[in-house]
């Protein structure tokens, strides 16, 4: 259970660090050979030399809402809300820890869409 909760610290902090724009924490957070995996994008970033690049490139970072937190051993699931200022993505992030630090992250996510009307017989629309 301690562990849990000190990997669930470690993405509370890496989600306080991006929303207050000081992305250099993330070099406490994550290993310097920690990968990054956005399968959407088919795209890998490894290591914190390139982690670090993509970062101080983001033409902008977004503002992350985290939703809930699932752990259990190495493994924090995090459901949240990024917002770029436009566009809003629902996004889950999937983060493996080795030593109380992120050894990967792999993060899906996608813009909300309009939930079609032939289905509202059986669904309720959350937020309403």
């Amino acid at each position: 259970m301690a562990e849990q909760n000190v990997n669930e610290n470690v993405v509370n902090r890496l989600i306080d660090c991006i929303n207050g724009r000081h992305i250099e924490v993330m070099d406490e957070l994550f290993h310097d050979d920690a990968v990054m995996h956005w399968p959407q994008s088919g795209e890998v970033v490894r290591g914190a030399e390139n982690r670090r690049g993509i970062y101080n490139a983001f033409p902008q970072l977004p503002s992350i809402t985290p939703r809930r937190l699932l752990s259990g051993g190495n493994v924090v699931v995090a459901e949240a809300l990024m917002d770029y200022g436009g566009p809003v993505y629902e996004t889950v992030f999937i983060f493996e820890f080795r030593d109380g630090r992120i050894a990967k992250e792999t993060a899906y996510w996608s813009e909300a869409f309009q939930a079609p009307e032939w289905r509202s017989q059986w669904v309720e629309i959350a937020g309403t």
